[in-house]
Order: structure tokens, then sequence, then C-alpha cells
């Protein structure tokens, strides 16, 4: 295997490790750490220089408009700013092909993890249709762990051929 291959993996590794910790802080502390993201930008340097400096535009601008819709639903309160911040790193390493699959495996596991936490705490759900979600139910899904799903789950996929990328328009 080449070295650039071992480079890659070794570097997709560190990125699994690097959201598994920052989905382990946001359970227990409700918070992403910055320096999970700045990790996360030291390692889409080494990404980039390991051989995907080729689609660097489309990786940068996949982090760019994930920044900004992230800024967009902390602004109204959807998320927070740590998730914004960890799903925009998480954007760089999957890429304008990859958006997409990205955002639709995040929510997607956000959806069960939400599903999961109303099961587990049914007087909550039944006062939350109750009140039809004006009370204050506290803290809601901690999406850093819908993120690192997401960005695992995408990455891998597409590392190990099982994901294909989004097609398109201009790169026909």
């Amino acid at each position: 295997m080449p070295i650039l291959d071992v480079a890659r993996y070794a570097i997709a590794a560190g990125f699994s490790l690097v959201l598994l910790w920052a989905a382990t802080t946001d359970i227990v502390s409700r918070i992403i750490p910055n320096r999970a993201v700045l990790t996360l930008l030291g390692l889409f340097v080494l990404w980039a220089l390991a051989g995907k400096g080729a689609s660097l535009g489309p990786d940068l601008l996949a982090g760019s408009i994930a920044l900004a819709v992230g800024y967009l639903f902390y602004a109204f309160k959807v998320m927070g700013g740590g998730d914004a911040k960890l799903f925009a790193a998480t954007a760089l390493f999957t890429g304008l092909g990859y958006l997409p699959a990205l955002a639709l495996t995040t929510v997607l596991a956000g959806g069960v993890i939400a599903a999961v936490a109303l099961a587990a705490k049914p007087r909550r759900a039944a006062a939350m249709l109750t009140l039809r979600g004006k009370g204050d139910f506290g803290r809601g899904v901690p999406y850093g762990v819908a993120i690192a799903i997401g960005g695992v789950y995408v990455l891998w996929g597409a590392m190990l051929g099982n994901l294909t990328p989004y097609s398109l328009p201009w790169a026909a």
C-alpha cells in the first residue's frame, strides 16, 4: 500500500477519534471543545497534503456552506455554536460532493437520538405535546453525536468506496 494511502487512513482514524471525543464531551457537558474543532482543522491540513489537494477548492466551499448554514441554525437557536463549528470542520473532510450525504446522515442520526431521548422520558414527551413545545424542556439533542455519526459514516464510506459523491452539474 502506498505511503499516501497509509497516511490518509491514519488521518481518517484521527478524524474519527476527534469526533468521538467531541461527541463524548457533548453528551457529558453539552459543550464541544474548540480544541476538538481546531484539531480537525489541523488534521484537514494534513489531509490536504496527503493527496486531497486537487479537490481543495470544493472542500473549502463545503466547509464554508456548512459554516453558513450552521450559523443560521445557531442564530435561530436550532443548534449550538460548537455544533455549527464541528459540522463545518467535518464538511471539509467530506467535501462538496458528499455534503448532501453528510447533512442527511447527520439529520437522520439526530432524529433517532431525539426519538430515543423522548422514548426514555415519556412524561417529558407528553408534556411537550400538551404544551405544544412552549415550555422549558431543558437542553435539546446533543448534535455533536449526530455530526460524529454522519462524519464517520460518510468519510469511511467514501474512502472504502461504499458511497458515491453527489454529481455536481458543473463538474460533468
